[in-house]
């Protein structure tokens, strides 16, 4: 590279337009070459390696108003703005991998909503022949629940994880399910209502589904949005969900009731 090469050979080596290299000139980021005998404007090394530095931190987000004094700086100066950048093409980095992923998430409506440890639990509840009804109402409580207690999310999958190990909590769960079709007034609604409260109130484990999110719920509102979800005033669901609080609040269990805080 004797003489150099013109600013169009020099614009592809770089990777931009004649346009860039003359705004570049402008802007006063490089200095334009003398021309040589035959008029032309010759780009020696020290040229294209001040373009390749131009063209490198304004790709990386560098304002070019910054590019200028950045590159003035000292080696020691320079190498550490340069750390700096890299931190911040690392944090855009994981952003747009993060969106990417949700984008992929979007294909599906649970993934959408809920993190893949929970689309797990509903699936395996599935497998456990847990009704598909009650699977999209429980899907429905996760998803309201992550939104309103968000901090409490995660260890309450652990109990429900710990829970679904338990034949007799699966099949408790099987039976509240049936239940939903049964009138308000049932005998048998009541009788399984104190079972299924006998049966949390003898695993303290299993009683954490219900008391775990609360626990960390400062309104009784909040509480009530998450546990009575999709419920109908004086339906089975909701008088055997009563009657499960009462046997609990009986018990010393603290049970957020709707007119309380």
């Amino acid at each position: 590279m004797r003489n150099g090469v013109t600013i169009g050979q020099a614009a592809a080596f770089v990777g931009v337009t004649v346009k860039t290299v003359r705004h570049y000139h402008k802007l006063g980021l490089v200095k334009e070459p003398e021309r040589d005998s035959s008029g032309y404007r010759r780009y020696g090394s020290a040229e294209l390696l001040r373009l390749v530095q131009i063209r490198t931190l304004a790709a990386a987000g560098v304002p070019l108003a910054e590019v200028g004094p950045l590159l003035e700086t000292d080696a020691a100066q320079f190498a550490t703005a340069l750390a700096d950048v890299g931190r911040q093409l690392t944090e855009r980095i994981e952003e747009l991998i993060a969106r990417r992923d949700m984008l992929h998430r979007l294909a599906d409506g649970d993934r959408a909503l809920l993190p893949d440890r929970a689309v797990a639990l509903l699936e395996r509840m599935s497998g456990l022949g847990l009704p598909a009804e009650q699977v999209a109402a429980t899907r429905e409580g996760w998803v309201l629940a992550r939104a309103l207690v968000p901090e409490g999310f995660d260890d309450f999958l652990t109990h429900v994880e710990h829970a679904l190990d338990d034949p007799r909590f699966v099949a408790l769960s099987k039976q509240a399910t049936e239940a939903t079709a049964w009138e308000p007034d049932d005998p048998r609604l009541a009788e399984l209502a104190t079972t299924i409260a006998e049966h949390l109130l003898a695993n303290p484990a299993h009683l954490k589904i219900v008391t775990g999110l609360q626990a960390r719920t400062d309104a009784a509102a909040r509480y009530h949005l998450i546990a009575h979800h999709g419920e109908q005033q004086g339906s089975a669901t909701a008088q055997g969900v009563a009657i499960v609080e009462a046997k609990l609040r009986a018990a010393g269990i603290h049970i957020p009731r709707p007119d309380t805080h």
